[in-house]
C-alpha cells in the first residue's frame, strides 16, 4: 500500500525536474523544432522551468535573431561614420582619435568611396606632436576588410572570430561604402548595449560635439532639452526626446534613421527593439 502514494510523489518530482522537463521536450521536438516559434517555446519553457535566467534567454534570442540580420541593419551609416582623412598633419590626427574615443578608424582619400585603409589608435602613442615632420601615415595603415550590406549577422560575426578583424567597410550594390561594421555591434545584438570608458554620454544628458552637433540621451526631459536649446516642444504628450521623435518617425526606429523637427535634425545613434537609447541633434544653419 505504501508504495502507490510513494511511487505518485517520485512521478510528480521527476516531472518537475529541468532534466526531465528537457527530455520530455526533446522526445516533443524529436523531429527537430520546425519553426522559429519553436525555438521560442523550447526558450520559453526553459526559462519558465529556471533552466536558464532572463538575461541567458535574452543572449539566445539574440544568437537567433543574428540569423535573420543582415549587416545594413546594424551598420553605421555612411553619414555617421568617424573617419580620418589620408593627408591630416600628425596633430589633426591626434585631436580626432582623443575627442572621438574610438580605437580604429578609416582612413579615406579624396572621398569616402577611396578608403586607404585602417589607422589603429594604439599606433599613434608613439607619437607626439613633435614627430609631426617625420611622421608618415601611409606605413601604419592597415588593410580595409569590406562586406557586403546583404551579409548575414551571424556570417560576419564567424568571419570577424576567423581573421581576427574587428572592422569592416560595408559596401553597397554600385562597390561604393554604405557605412562600416564592427564586431561590438554584432556582439550588441546578442548581449545588449556595450559601453566603455569613453561613453561619456552615458554621464550627461546632453554632450555638446561641436557649434552644430549634441549628443542627446533619448530619456532627456522634453522641458531639459527646451532649456538648453531655446526650443518650445510640447511635453503634454510625451515626456522625453525618444518620445518626440518616435512620435514623428511613426514607428519603433532603427539606429541610422533620422527626422527634421523644426531646426532641428535627430539621428538615432542608439537604439534596440523597445526604447531609443541615444541621438545625434544637429542645428539647421540659419
Amino acid at each position: 500500500m505504501n508504495d502507490g502514494p510513494s511511487s505518485s510523489y517520485s512521478e510528480r518530482e521527476t516531472e518537475a525536474s529541468p532534466s526531465s522537463w528537457w527530455r520530455r521536450l526533446t522526445q516533443r521536438l524529436a523531429g527537430g523544432p520546425r519553426t522559429r516559434e519553436d525555438l521560442n517555446d523550447l526558450l520559453d519553457g526553459a526559462h519558465e522551468s529556471g533552466l536558464v535566467d532572463s538575461d541567458a534567454a535574452s543572449m539566445i534570442r539574440g544568437v537567433f535573431e543574428t540569423s535573420q540580420l543582415q549587416v545594413r541593419d546594424i551598420m553605421v551609416p555612411r553619414a555617421q561614420m568617424v573617419i580620418v582623412e589620408r593627408d591630416w598633419p600628425l596633430d589633426q590626427l591626434m585631436r580626432e582619435v582623443v575627442e572621438a574615443g574610438h580605437s580604429r578608424y578609416p582612413v579615406i582619400g579624396d572621398s569616402r568611396d577611396e578608403i586607404a585603409g585602417i589607422l589603429l589608435a594604439k599606433d599613434l602613442l608613439r607619437f607626439t606632436s613633435a614627430d609631426s615632420e617625420r611622421f608618415d601615415l601611409a606605413r601604419w595603415l592597415r588593410p580595409a576588410v569590406f562586406v557586403p550590406e546583404s551579409k548575414r549577422v551571424n556570417v560576419l560575426l564567424k568571419d570577424f572570430r576567423k581573421s581576427r578583424n574587428h572592422m569592416a567597410l560595408v559596401a553597397d550594390e554600385y562597390g561604393g561604402v554604405a557605412g562600416l561594421v564592427t564586431i561590438e555591434d554584432v556582439l550588441e545584438q546578442i548581449v545588449g548595449e556595450i559601453d566603455d570608458e569613453h561613453d561619456e554620454s552615458e554621464s550627461a544628458q546632453i554632450l555638446k560635439q561641436d557649434d552644430r552637433r549634441f549628443l542627446v540621451q533619448g530619456l532627456t526631459p522634453i522641458a531639459e532639452f527646451n532649456e538648453y536649446f531655446g526650443a518650445d516642444f510640447s511635453d503634454e504628450d510625451f515626456d522625453t526626446v525618444a518620445g518626440l521623435v518616435m512620435h514623428e518617425i511613426g514607428h519603433m526606429p532603427r539606429r541610422g534613421e533620422s527626422v527634421q523637427i523644426d531646426r532641428f535634425q535627430f539621428i538615432v545613434q542608439r537604439a534596440d527593439s523597445r526604447r531609443v537609447h541615444l541621438l545625434q541633434v544637429t542645428l539647421s544653419q540659419t
